[in-house]
């Protein structure tokens, strides 16, 4: 099952962050935001379908996690957890660790947002720019 959230770029992106990484409906973002990879999400956690979330709420699925911006990709794999609420209306994160709140989409990542290229996230600090993070269970 796949789902796909489609964001923008923004000037302050930084994806620095070695824990998560953070796409948000926010249309503004301060420096201090060093996981937030992408601003005017057109889903967040609480859109994502039900089937995905039942998937999600197992601690035995795998998550694959494709951001894609311009020719580049980025892949990543997390796991779901059965605290896993997805009930948050802004925010997806992604989380190296296994702390779970309504926020969390997956724990567990094998990346974080340092991880990204450097390319990647050049492209992403132009707001013309924009991306989709495709989620795979």
């Amino acid at each position: 099952m796949n789902f796909e959230v489609a964001f923008s770029g923004h000037k302050n992106i930084r994806s620095l962050h070695t824990g998560t990484i953070e796409i948000t409906r926010d249309s503004d973002l301060t420096p201090s935001g060093d996981c937030v990879i992408g601003v005017n999400a057109d889903h967040a956690c609480s859109d994502i379908p039900h089937a995905i979330k039942a998937r999600l709420q197992d601690a035995s699925t795998r998550v694959t996690l494709k951001i894609t911006v311009e020719d580049m990709a980025f892949e990543l794999h997390g796991r779901g957890d059965p605290a896993i609420s997805l009930g948050h209306e802004r925010d997806i994160v992604i989380r190296r660790s296994m702390f779970v709140c309504p926020r969390t989409l997956a724990v567990g990542a094998d990346a974080a947002a340092d991880a990204i290229s450097r390319r990647m996230v050049r492209a992403l600090r132009n707001p013309d720019s924009g991306g989709t993070l495709l989620i795979t269970v």
